[in-house]
């Protein structure tokens, strides 16, 4: 709230007490099972294998090796290569033809399909001309006013 109050103006500001979550009533098998699944995902050390950081080991030898004027160590190949790279569009069209093909369809049958004729373009209507638009001036000119003011 404290983070909020410095984004909003002060006339914006709402009571922190709206943003409490609403109470909730906990059965005791609800607790224990709970307490059972946090006690399963704790560690009681972040010692191996998976917590080494190997960058930050990466870095100091490094960093060492330009302080001695040594070279610089060997750049290790990541022996674990990601997933291949999934072609999304494929995967989408791919089941789309397994669904049709469980459905009984086939091809494109179950598309809409453009129409086979152009469609018809509306007749054109005509329209009469209009007269151009008279102007200040050329409305007073044959009244014998002065020329750019209206006439009562």
């Amino acid at each position: 709230m404290i983070a909020l109050h410095g984004l909003l103006w002060p006339d914006e500001i709402r009571d922190p007490a709206a943003a409490y979550p609403t109470p909730v009533q906990l059965d005791e098998d609800e607790t224990e099972e709970a307490l059972a699944l946090v006690e399963a995902m704790t560690l009681d050390s972040l010692e191996g294998p998976q917590f080494t950081d190997h960058y930050t080991d990466a870095l100091h030898a490094v960093i060492e090796a330009k302080q001695e004027d040594r070279q610089l160590p060997q750049v290790l190949e990541p022996t674990a290569r990601p997933g291949q790279l999934v072609d999304l569009m494929a995967a989408l069209q791919q089941s789309v033809d397994k669904a049709r093909t469980a459905r009984g369809e086939t091809g494109d049958a179950g598309m809409h399909a453009a129409p086979t004729k152009p469609a018809r373009k509306a007749a054109a209507r005509k329209t009469a001309k209009k007269a151009p638009a008279q102007t200040a001036s050329s409305r007073n000119a044959g009244r014998g006013g002065r020329r750019g003011t209206p006439t009562r």
